[in-house]
């Protein structure tokens, strides 16, 4: 892994941890649901624009279209509106947490599941990680946060679990961009249906808080993360990618302590800790397994 690819690892890390807090000061002042419909429809429309003008294709293949219509209704309406709807009452740290949990989860029930080999120090992680959840979780709950937007982010997690492991390597064979696109697109038909459905009013006062936070939540989380990650995947391997995933937790947490001036206590240190831990151990397990059949 070179400089190049060391830099992007970090970018993507950084904006994509950076998007609970960017949402947190959305939903304090517009509709939840609305505004992140608003939000992909921005950002699929430039998504499908640029593609376009790359000379990417909307003719996909079946399994690019099954992965166009899975990941729009499970990553982008329910996962981030769950997302959405819970960072009304709950604090972005605590949300980006759960969310960082995902790599944990996915390889929990591949290998659950679907029967997938999860070497020694994989399963060490697993365990490592999920405690690292638990100490946070402890301390919260004894703290009083708020348990239906706990319940909402812990539901959305699992939905972008599903997702992931029903479409792996749906994506290849092209047009990437344009299924990026698509799939804004189609999240944000789902979520303004919802939208109207649970009678959202556009109440907003327009400041520049508002404007520069939905602005960079729809340029970098939402364009310029997905394009980094296909270009790191591209350079050093889906594998090898996915190992920024540990530093998740650390940025969530700091951005939103910076930002938004979210208490962070000693316990939430450690099981941040902890939980990076976890994530680094599988996902390093994931690229020895990968190396090994090499040296056969």
């Amino acid at each position: 892994m070179d400089f190049r690819a060391l830099a992007m690892g970090l970018a993507f890390a950084f904006i994509w941890a950076s998007a609970f807090s960017s949402a947190r000061i959305i939903v304090a002042e517009a509709p939840p649901l609305g505004a992140l419909a608003f939000r992909f429809l921005i950002s699929g429309l430039l998504g499908v624009g640029i593609a376009a003008a790359l000379g990417q294709s909307w003719r996909l293949t079946g399994p690019q279209w099954r992965a166009t219509a899975i990941f729009g209704i499970s990553q982008n309406a329910l996962y981030l509106g769950l997302n959405f709807v819970a960072m009304q009452t709950l604090e972005a740290s605590m949300a980006a947490i759960i969310a960082s949990t995902m790599p944990l989860l996915v390889a929990l029930f591949g290998w659950i599941v679907l029967g997938e080999r999860v070497r020694p120090l994989g399963i060490a992680g697993l365990v490592v990680g999920f405690a690292g959840v638990a100490i946070i979780m402890g301390s919260r709950i004894t703290q009083g946060v708020d348990l239906f937007g706990l319940v909402l982010c812990i539901a959305g997690v699992f939905a972008l679990t599903a997702a992931t492991l029903s479409v792996r390597g749906a994506s290849s064979g092209g047009n990437v961009l344009m299924i990026v696109g698509l799939q804004m697109l189609l999240g944000a038909t789902v979520l303004g249906i919802a939208s109207l459905a649970a009678g959202e009013v556009w109440d907003i006062t327009p400041n520049w808080r508002l404007g520069l936070a939905f602005g960079y939540t729809t340029l970098f989380p939402g364009l310029t993360a997905t394009l980094i990650w296909f270009l790191l995947v591209r350079r050093v391997g889906a594998v090898r990618a996915a190992t920024f995933h540990f530093l998740s937790p650390f940025f969530g947490v700091g951005i939103a302590a910076l930002l938004l001036g979210e208490r962070l206590g000693a316990m939430d240190v450690a099981g941040v800790a902890v939980i990076m831990a976890g994530i680094f151990a599988v996902q390093v397990s994931k690229q020895t397994q990968a190396v090994a059949p090499l040296g056969k």
